[in-house]
Parts: C-alpha cells; structure tokens; sequence
C-alpha cells in the first residue's frame, strides 16, 4: 500500500504548511503577473487578427440567381 504511505505524509505536512501560512500577506506575486500580461497579450493579439480579418471581408451579398427572373419585365403600355 504505498498509497497510504503517501497520504500520512501529506497529513502530516498539511498541518505545518497550515501554521505557517498567514492569509493577510498572500499575493500573487510575480508568477500571478507574468501569467495576467501573457493572457493579455495574446487577447491583445488575437483583437488584432480578428480587425485584420474583419476588414478583408465582403459585406455585399451576390443577387440570388434562383430567386431573380431570368428576363426582365417590360413595363406595360398604354
């Protein structure tokens, strides 16, 4: 059962790192920072591809040929 043994060590060391810790001074601290300005900058990234897509793209849309007639009508005479 190497489980176990495993397991009381960790109950063991639980209760050390418990006493140790005081809950006014944690901060994230510089690994908190780097991982933030990653995130941001591959969002800032990412807005930036996406203008640059947006702007190649088309908005007009092609007549429908099903839908248009495939001679036009004349107007009526008088």
């Amino acid at each position: 059962m190497p489980d176990m043994s495993a397991h009381l060590a960790l109950t063991q060391l639980v209760p050390f790192a418990a006493e140790e810790l005081d809950k006014n001074k944690v901060t994230p601290g510089v690994l908190g920072f780097v991982v933030f300005a990653v995130m941001a900058l591959a969002v800032w990234m990412l807005m930036k591809s996406m203008n640059r897509h947006m702007g190649r793209v088309s908005f007009e849309e092609a007549p429908d040929p099903a839908t248009a007639p495939a001679t036009p009508t004349e107007a009526p005479k008088k």
